[in-house]
């Protein structure tokens, strides 16, 4: 049976203290921690029988380091379990998500397509919403219409940080 137990650890990035959560080895969340920042429904979890501790642990220490070398410009890719919790179509989102590459974006629109259907671009929209791995799961990439910044959940502010971050850092490659 699975552990019913949440680990959370926080560190300071230079866009913000984050919040990271694992369940079973595995991240399930990574945020920024801001004032209207809620990481767990203290009722939802009793209801699941969940508990949460303050601690380290190996998987989020390396999640911790790979976040830095990301912050650093040394990252362009991640290497961490993941066990996000969401519906089928969340996962395929997220997933489609992941296959953007560092330094580059899509439309929800683009997003939708490589999911099947074009007209899926809302729903994709809150799905990315949804999205409780973030930077790993890179929700930042995905912008509007004509490229607009819009949603995402740590603020607009913080995706255009982390977008500036990637294109100055976007490794050079021969076409």
């Amino acid at each position: 049976m699975p552990e019913k137990l949440l680990v959370l650890q926080r560190f300071d990035s230079p866009l913000g203290q984050m919040v990271m959560v694992a369940r079973n080895n595995h991240i399930c969340r990574i945020d920024f921690e801001t004032l209207s920042y809620q990481p767990f429904d203290s009722k939802a979890l009793e209801r699941k029988g969940l508990r949460i501790v303050e601690q380290e642990t190996e998987v989020l220490a390396e999640a911790q380091r790979q976040l830095e070398e990301y912050f650093g410009g040394k990252r362009f890719e991640f290497d961490l379990p993941l066990a996000p919790e969401g519906t089928t179509f969340q996962q395929q989102a997220w997933q489609a998500l992941r296959e953007i590459p560092y330094g580059e974006t899509r439309s929800y629109q683009q997003q939708a397509e490589r999911l099947g259907d074009a007209r899926f671009a809302r729903a994709v929209g809150h799905a990315n919403g949804r999205n409780p791995i973030s930077i790993i799961v890179p929700c930042h990439r995905v912008l509007g219409k004509n490229g607009k910044l819009t949603g995402f959940a740590s603020g607009v502010d913080k995706k255009a940080k982390l977008l500036e971050l990637e294109t100055r850092y976007r490794p050079f490659t021969l076409e």
